[in-house]
């Protein structure tokens, strides 16, 4: 079975089509599938709901389906860095199903290993429980709690950013930037993956693979631009040294420990 295609849209071929629903890997713009939205965006599929951490920022990410009006609808945690986001909400131009991130992470999560729902404490009394079942369990202690109960999620298409793939689909995240990914990637029906390398089949450990190949179906290799999401720098020290913390935490080792960035940057994996 071929998995390996040649471009993100080559990848996509055959399926998308309007008023889909897409899980999304990523944390912000850390392990976003940033190639794959792009080709979205210029396939121009419509109406589509996304279930993802959140929707990156206004131009780049998911953001950049909101700017051209193709998302319907996000399941989403997070939509405060995204202005374009926050405003398509408040006019009612875009549904907004709000979750714990906890929660969405294991609704994705139990939908791939075919867990129809489960009962969760988070969000009992507040709006995260409207409309949904309740339920009473007594605790060994003879004290009375009360549980939601939350849907596993199964996609159309799970999207997902990795770092290093084999041609049969295994995958390794690159530290943090694995977040949603896997749970993204175990959930959709068909899942396709970008990521920074293909490495020969039994290259890997087994011992290092995040997510086997069984749940993925096609991968693309490609350039990542890793967009910073935000950027803090300080001046240079006057005299040449490392300054010390502007929190009047303890400077990088002067032993051979690594220092921070000379410009104070997080990057994105």
């Amino acid at each position: 079975m071929k998995k390996v295609y040649g471009s993100a849209a080559e990848a996509l071929e055959g399926l998308l089509f309007d008023g889909m629903f897409i899980a999304s890997g990523g944390f912000g713009l850390c392990g976003i599938p940033e190639l794959l939205l792009d080709a979205i965006k210029d396939a121009g599929t419509q109406d589509l709901t996304f279930a993802s951490n959140n929707a990156g920022v206004d131009d780049f990410g998911i953001g950049i389906l909101l700017q051209t009006k193709q998302v319907k609808k996000m399941i989403s945690s997070y939509v405060g860095e995204n202005a374009e986001f926050m405003r398509q909400y408040l006019s009612g131009e875009l549904e907004l199903e709000f979750n714990p991130q906890g929660t969405l992470a294991e609704r994705m999560r139990a939908g791939g290993c075919g867990i129809p729902g489960f009962y969760t404490k988070t969000g009992v009394g507040t709006v995260i429980a409207d409309g949904k079942e309740h339920k009473d369990f007594t605790t060994r202690d003879g004290k009375v709690e009360t549980y939601i109960m939350e849907e596993g999620i199964v996609a159309d298409l799970a999207i997902v950013k990795g770092w290093k793939a084999d041609a049969t689909g295994n995958l390794v995240f690159r530290k943090t930037a694995r977040n949603f990914n896997p749970p993204a990637a175990m959930c959709g029906k068909v899942c396709v993956v970008e990521v920074e390398e293909i490495v020969p089949t039994g290259s890997l450990d087994p011992d290092t693979i995040h997510l086997p190949g069984i749940y993925v179906h096609r991968i693309v290799q490609g350039a990542h631009e890793k967009r910073i999401e935000q950027r803090t720098t300080r001046p240079a020290s006057a005299s040449g040294g490392t300054p010390a913390s502007a929190s009047g935490g303890t400077p990088a080792s002067a032993s051979g420990g690594t220092p921070a960035s000379a410009s104070g940057e997080t990057r994105s994996a």
